[in-house]
């Protein structure tokens, strides 16, 4: 069995400012940091609370092997004027953008350097709610672009699984990788990740407290 490496923080300098960590298996390439300061991230968890407006009705349904499910979670897309995007059935366009999205949109291009034009929000009321595994590998993502995933509120596993190593069967054995993300924390999923490993937030019944996730993504254009 391969492990999961975590890296040394100097060895990424195309990253600066927080401290990094850094984890690497075969085909996954993901960056982590507490990016916001507990008051300044309570301040934020506050005004998403306030602010995002989640959907309702049939927008609250995703399509799982041909059946409409209830989304074990509030789910909310903002971002850039005519874009739209797709995933489980739903093609979806995004709301404007307001003051607490760019700020933590702003935040995250200032330090990395990548620039976004959607985010897409999930709010987990407790542990019960959760999303299983799957891949952010929807075609409207810009090739090569990473995904940063932004999270405020109660600190949740995050699991990676490998594409060969699911199954009964599978063709190969990589160990699962488990973070946990903390409250005002970031995970850059650089690729080729979104290739090669599903990831999923599963339920944890011992977490009372809700979860907003945010992540940012960069969007194609129709032409």
């Amino acid at each position: 069995r391969k492990r999961p490496r975590t890296d040394p923080p100097g060895n990424a300098t195309h990253l600066a400012g927080p401290s990094w960590r850094h984890i690497r298996a075969e085909g996954l390439d993901c960056d982590y940091t507490v990016l916001f300061g507990k008051a300044e991230a309570d301040e934020i968890f506050r005004q998403l609370e306030e602010k995002v407006e989640y959907f309702t009705g049939a927008l609250a349904r995703v399509q799982v092997f041909g059946k409409w499910h209830s989304v074990p979670r509030k789910q909310a897309t903002y971002g850039d004027a005519g874009l739209t995007y797709t995933f489980s059935g739903l093609t979806l366009s995004p709301k404007p953008w307001i003051p607490v999205l760019e700020c933590i949109r702003d935040r995250v291009s200032g330090l990395t350097g990548h620039t976004f034009n959607f985010v897409l929000l999930n709010r987990y009321k407790d542990g019960c709610d959760h999303i299983g595994e799957h891949r952010d590998d929807e075609r409207e993502l810009a090739p090569r672009s990473p995904i940063a995933s932004v999270s405020f509120g109660a600190c949740r596993d995050f699991c990676f699984r490998h594409k060969d190593s699911r199954g009964k069967n599978p063709r190969q054995k990589l160990e699962v990788v488990r973070l946990q993300l903390a409250h005002g924390s970031l995970l850059m999923m650089n690729p080729p990740t979104n290739a090669h490993w599903y990831h999923s937030l599963p339920v944890r019944k011992k977490v009372l407290a809700p979860r907003v996730n945010l992540t940012f993504r960069k969007i194609l254009p129709k032409k």
